[in-house]
Order: structure tokens, then C-alpha cells, then sequence
């Protein structure tokens, strides 16, 4: 089965346009070093918990969205290998972008997966 790299963030909901394009080119990046797919999802409809949540999750602040975001690997080693070489050109390509600094990677919720079902 497949491995996905998923995680969640909170993104200023300002910079959204910014976020997609740079969402873009990342996946662009992923694809190239092996990524089968990269989906970006703005949250919405996310409500808030009383003991979890996505906004609870990534202590989301007023004026903030929480993204969603998964990238499917065919395998653990393709996946290990292959954000190890695009990270390089995923830092030059957030300094480029402007994204460091509209972004608290200290809120980032992230971790690899192995996938059980997908139908």
C-alpha cells in the first residue's frame, strides 16, 4: 500500500492566495522527486471542540484557517528519499515565496502514514 505524509497548519486566512501558489509549486517539487499526489485543503468548516479540534489542534488565532494537507507516496523509502531531496528546493522556493514568514511552524501537526484502506 501506498504512504502518506499528512499535516495540518494554521495559515493567515490574508494570505491565502499567497499559501495556494506556494502549495502549488510545492507540489510540483513533491511530484518531481516521486510524489504520486499532493492535495491542499482550506479549512472551512471547521468547528470548534470542547476537548479536540483542528482549530484546538494548531491553537488557531482570530484571522487564521487551518490547512489540510496530505502527499501520497507509493512507499515509505520513496517518500523518505524523496522529501530529503526536494527539501533544498522547498526552502528556496518559501523564501521566495514570502511564506516563513506568514507561517508558526511551531503549530505544524505532521506525520507519515501507512495506508489501510483506499477505495
Amino acid at each position: 500500500m501506498t504512504y502518506v505524509n499528512g499535516f495540518l497548519l494554521p495559515v493567515p486566512k490574508a494570505n491565502k492566495a499567497t499559501y495556494t501558489e506556494m502549495a502549488k509549486a510545492a507540489a510540483r517539487i513533491f511530484r518531481a522527486h516521486g510524489a504520486l499526489s499532493v492535495v491542499e485543503n482550506w479549512g472551512v468548516d471547521v468547528p470548534d471542540g470542547t476537548h479536540t479540534s483542528f482549530p484546538m489542534a494548531v491553537k488557531l488565532e482570530e484571522g487564521e484557517a487551518v490547512v489540510f494537507s496530505w502527499t501520497t507516496w507509493p512507499d515509505k523509502a520513496t517518500a523518505d528519499s524523496g522529501l530529503a531531496a526536494a527539501m533544498p528546493e522547498l526552502d528556496d522556493m518559501m523564501k521566495t515565496h514570502g511564506v516563513m514568514e506568514m507561517l508558526d511552524g511551531k503549530r505544524m501537526i505532521f506525520g507519515g502514514f501507512e495506508t489501510i484502506v483506499s477505495d
